[in-house]
């Protein structure tokens, strides 16, 4: 993302640094921007920050949820 798109960051995703990497590679396999937040803290010190956030900017906020939401209900199956 580029620097001005941070402040219009929304969450998508908080889990593990390992989820974290997962929906990130999905959406950015689906041309989707994101970045991971606290991802450095979360894998040096995982008993400080045990979970991490997957970010988005709002344009592409609908899109990363629904493909999120569908992948959720795949596994579930």
């Amino acid at each position: 993302m580029k620097e001005e798109d941070y402040n219009k960051a929304i969450e998508v995703f908080s889990g593990s640094p390992w989820e974290a990497e997962i929906i990130k590679g999905l959406l950015e396999s689906n041309d989707i921007r994101c970045v991971i937040k606290d991802g450095i803290i979360g894998t040096l010190a995982p008993y400080i920050a045990p979970s991490v956030s997957v970010l988005v900017t709002e344009e592409e906020y609908e899109a990363a949820t629904a493909l999120i939401k569908s992948r959720t209900e795949k596994d579930s199956d």
